[in-house]
């Protein structure tokens, strides 16, 4: 197996594999050219095409970082505020009509405990999936292997490290289950 397909297949690779650098100094260079553009300029979707291929006409603020691009899917609706950061050495999946909130980071790679294996430069992507109409507060972080079910609210600063219930709400570090929301909820909190 190359080091691209063990990254994909979730298992132990080497990150600094000369095919995989490439493709991250790919995304880079489009996430420098996306997070350039002057805000009147009509190239943003353009860019984000590029960059996103499997994502429905995302709308992202500058500036925005991601590791390779190929590897995020999003939904109809997404939109992302300024300076987020997806980590997308596995599958980020993103739901319709979610929203994150600025400094959201979701991230899928993560280090062997290993030491040996850590300082051989060996590294391991694990999937996030977050569910349709999901709404990710302000400097949040979304750590590998989580998934988020519809309709969850994960506060500011949340640090998520466990899967989160559909109809939720999350906060704190880690993230704990603080309540449900109901599916007629009138109220704005």
């Amino acid at each position: 197996m190359t080091e691209k397909e063990k990254m994909l297949a979730g298992e132990l690779y080497l990150a600094f594999d000369g095919e995989l650098v490439e493709e991250r100094n790919q995304a880079k260079s489009l996430c420098y050219e996306l997070n350039l553009l002057h805000p009147e300029e009509d190239l943003r979707a353009e860019v984000l095409a590029e960059l996103l291929p499997n994502s429905l006409d995302p709308w992202i603020e500058p500036d925005f970082f991601c590791d390779y691009g190929y590897n995020i899917t999003t939904g109809k609706n997404f939109y992302a505020n300024h300076n987020c950061v997806i980590l997308d050495g596995a599958p980020v999946t993103i739901g319709d009509d979610v929203m994150l909130a600025p400094a959201v980071n979701i991230s899928t790679a993560t280090h062997p405990l290993n030491v040996k294996q850590r300082t051989e430069g060996l590294e391991r992507a694990l999937p996030v999936t977050i569910g349709d109409r999901v709404w990710i507060g302000m400097g949040a972080n979304i750590l590998p292997g989580v998934s988020i079910g519809d309709n969850a609210v994960i506060a500011a600063g949340a640090l998520v490290n466990k899967d989160v219930a559909a109809n939720t709400v999350v906060a704190g570090v880690p993230a704990k289950y603080v309540r449900d929301i109901p599916e007629d909820q009138d109220s704005l909190t």
